[in-house]
């Protein structure tokens, strides 16, 4: 049992409908990946911009995590007038993400993505997405084909490129990892000021970093969460997230 003196993660959640009625939500499989391998102890954080603003949190957490799920960013978020453009949507989330990044790192606090967060954080250093991952003739696969089921979803993995002398590959002391791949979307314009920490085989940004007045910035494209419990280096990546909000180096020398 904790003493009390864990930090506290923000971990942001959607707009999702649970018995015809709306929810705010956050996949189980997040937290307890977070708060164990991170050491941490959680808030949630509702996607309603309507009725709360990130600067009335982010004083009160130590950092943020961005999850995966399955609605896209709004294209207008980077500057693309598309009506053809694949949901579902969640522009709540796309609201409160935006405003939480900015306040967070106007803080100096950590912000960590993974997938839809990842894309996030790209969007929000001014970066741009392309929605053509899932059938692209130059990509490798980044999604399993649509007919087959979630658990074969989480089954499909590809190889990564760590960079050299980044933070991942100094972390996992080797410069290639396999990982669990599930997005149709991804960057196409990586934003400014941020650094690619890993890449797939057809150079698909994967991994990026940044500091911001002292706070960490951290996001993968892929779901280190999915069944942590089974794999080492999964768990490395939350426990780079707790080195992150208690203001240690994420990579011993």
């Amino acid at each position: 049992m904790s003493d009390g003196n864990r930090p506290v993660l923000g971990v942001i959640a959607c707009n999702r409908e649970i018995d015809a009625q709306a929810a705010q939500a956050v996949m189980t499989r997040y937290l307890v990946s977070a708060l164990k391998y991170a050491d941490a102890a959680a808030l949630l954080i509702p996607a309603m911009p309507e009725l709360m603003h990130a600067k009335e949190v982010a004083p009160r957490l130590d950092g943020i995590l961005l999850t995966g799920t399955p609605s896209n960013l709004d294209p207008k978020r980077y500057g693309e007038l598309v009506d053809d453009a694949p949901g579902p949507f969640d522009p709540a989330r796309d609201e409160m993400t935006a405003h939480l990044i900015e306040a967070m790192l106007d803080l100096g606090k950590p912000v960590f993505g993974i997938c839809r967060g990842f894309q996030e954080l790209n969007v929000a250093f001014g970066g741009t997405l392309r929605r053509d991952m899932a059938e692209h003739p130059e990509l490798i696969p980044h999604h399993a084909p649509s007919h087959h089921s979630f658990d074969q979803y989480f089954e499909h993995v590809h190889p990564v490129q760590l960079t050299r002398g980044g933070i991942l590959e100094r972390a996992y002391r080797q410069d290639q990892l396999d990982v669990v791949s599930v997005h149709y979307q991804g960057v196409d314009k990586l934003g400014r000021g941020l650094s690619v920490e890993a890449t797939a085989p057809d150079g698909v940004v994967e991994a990026i970093s940044a500091s911001v007045n002292g706070g960490q910035v951290l996001a993968v494209q892929w779901h280190p969460e999915w069944r942590a419990h089974e794999n080492p280096q999964s768990q490395k990546f939350f426990e780079l997230l707790g080195r992150a909000l208690r203001r240690e180096p994420l990579v011993r020398t």
